[in-house]
């Protein structure tokens, strides 16, 4: 069942075309990751999704409710954390969380024990009663999360929510996110980081100038770009590059540090020729190793396919 619906959504900034009528689905219970590079649509189709700004065409449906046509009912549903934290500096935690839980209707003793959970879990309850204006930022973000959550939304949007936190913040951030999803949430996060994409997400939306470059789950999409497979080879001694990127089957080398990476479509007959070629340079293979692609490899082709369309 799909619980958000985005169907045909365009948004013009003048003549600047910011997403251009983009149609993708998430089904309920989904950790779903949204990708692009900068510019390339991810806060402006967020925004959409979440009834920050309405679309010049096309629809957003949030658990069956058009967010244009009803957008109370269906911003009941969701919970938002942005980027910036939008937490107040002038109020307690406590108060932070229990302010914007009053805006869902919860009942006054539910929201208390709600906000005082959530700020255990965050790792905040002895600092539950200190001005959020002396937080450090990654304790604001999680303030932030506090917030969006504490009335249990069916709906969870997270743009870029652990760009750059400490460590700490960071785990915790996935760690909620993960429960979360555990318990039915279905979670649309926008993330740089592509290896967090690749850990949490079901699946995942690339976007680029406005346009949705593919969409599918992270291991397909890195079985598609043959070409990003490579072997990774560590020698005893320096050598010519030169004469590695002659070899028909070798698409491109990089070097990282000690090792070459060999991008190439057939890694088996490259590893062959990398034993017959030590031998024959009188060489020690010190590692060997065949990589998948990555899911910044697919997405950095991907991005660079569309562009040049």
């Amino acid at each position: 069942m799909d619980i958000i619906e985005a169907k045909s959504l365009t948004k013009k900034f003048d003549s600047f075309t910011a997403v251009d009528d983009i149609s993708f689905s998430v089904k309920k219970g989904e950790i779903f990751g949204f990708l692009g590079p900068n510019g390339a649509g991810k806060t402006t189709t967020i925004r959409m999704l979440t009834g920050v700004l309405f679309p010049d065409g096309g629809s957003a449906l949030l658990d069956g409710i058009d967010m244009k046509k009803n957008p109370i009912a269906a911003k009941s549903k969701i919970g938002v954390i942005p980027e910036t934290g939008n937490v107040y500096l002038d109020l307690s935690a406590l108060r932070n969380v229990i302010f914007s839980g009053k805006f869902y209707g919860m009942k006054q003793k539910d929201l208390i024990n709600r906000a005082n959970y959530l700020l255990k879990e965050l790792g905040l309850y002895e600092k539950r009663n200190d001005l959020v204006r002396g937080f450090s930022k990654g304790q604001k973000q999680r303030i932030s999360i506090a917030c969006a959550i504490v009335h249990n939304p069916k709906i969870l949007f997270l743009d870029e929510p652990t760009s750059g936190l400490d460590v700490q913040s960071q785990r915790l951030i996935k760690k909620l996110i993960k429960d979360m999803n555990g318990l039915g949430t279905t979670i649309f996060l926008t993330t740089h980081n592509i290896e967090e994409a690749n850990v949490l997400c079901d699946r995942v939306c690339i976007i680029n100038n406005g346009r949705i470059a593919a969409i599918d789950k992270p291991e397909v999409l890195r079985s598609t770009i043959e070409r990003t497979k490579s072997v990774l080879v560590s020698f005893n001694k320096e050598v010519d590059t030169k004469s590695l990127k002659d070899n028909k089957n070798i698409n491109k080398v990089d070097i990282f540090s000690d090792k070459l990476r060999l991008y190439t479509d057939s890694p088996d007959k490259v590893v062959k020729f990398l034993t017959d070629y030590a031998e024959e340079k009188e060489l020690v293979i010190l590692s060997l190793e065949i990589l998948k692609a990555s899911l910044e490899d697919v997405f950095i082709e991907l991005v660079k396919k569309k562009s040049d369309d």
